[in-house]
C-alpha cells in the first residue's frame, strides 16, 4: 500500500510517499516540498501546486492519501488560504480516484511521537527514526512524512483504502 502524505500550503506544500506492508513496516519513497511564488495570486499558486502534485501522483501513483487537516488559526486570512490549499489538494486527489483522510495536527504529533503537542523539531526526528533515514527532512517533508505514518499506524483497514481494485 502506497500512501501519500501531504501538508497542505497555498505557497508551501509538503508530499511525501511511504509504502505500508502488510505487518505494517514501513519504507520511504520520496518526499520534498512544492514551492509556489509567494508574490504571484492565490489562483496561480494553487494551480502551480496542484499541477506539481497532478505530476508526483501520476509518477509515484500512490494508492491512498492524509492530509492535514486546517487548523483553528487565529489569522482568518491564513485559515483561508489553508482551507483553499486544502481544496485544491482535494480536487487533484479527487481526479486522480484517490481517498484522501484528514487528520488534525495533534492526531498526527501524537501517533509519531506519543505526545498531541509536540514541536515540530521533535516530530522532524522521529519521523527520520521511524523511517530509517539519513538526516531530519525539511520541515513541510517532515510534515508530510509524518501524516503519511499516522494513517498507516491508525487505519487498521488499509487495504480498503485501494483505488482501482
Amino acid at each position: 500500500m502506497r500512501i501519500l502524505g501531504i501538508d497542505p500550503g497555498s505557497r508551501v506544500l509538503g508530499y511525501a510517499v511511504v509504502e505500508c506492508d502488510g505487518a505494517r513496516r514501513l519504507r520511504y519513497l520520496e518526499c520534498g516540498v512544492l514551492e509556489a511564488d509567494a508574490r504571484a495570486p492565490i489562483e496561480r499558486r494553487l494551480g502551480d501546486i496542484a499541477r506539481a502534485l497532478a505530476e508526483i501522483i501520476d509518477e509515484l501513483r500512490p494508492d491512498t492519501a492524509a492530509a492535514e487537516e486546517v487548523f483553528s488559526a487565529i489569522n482568518v486570512r491564513s485559515a483561508l488560504a489553508l482551507g483553499q490549499a486544502r481544496g485544491a489538494v482535494l480536487a487533484v486527489c479527487g481526479r486522480a480516484e484517490l481517498r484522501v483522510w484528514g487528520y488534525a495536527p495533534a492526531v498526527v504529533k501524537q501517533a509519531v511521537t506519543g505526545r498531541g503537542r509536540a514541536p515540530k523539531g521533535q516530530v522532524a526526528r522521529m519521523v527520520q527514526v521511524l523511517l530509517g533515514l539519513k538526516r531530519e527532512p525539511r520541515a513541510g517533508a517532515a510534515d508530510a512524512l509524518a501524516v503519511a505514518i499516522a494513517h498507516a499506524h491508525i487505519r487498521k483497514d488499509l487495504a480498503t483504502d485501494r483505488r482501482r481494485a
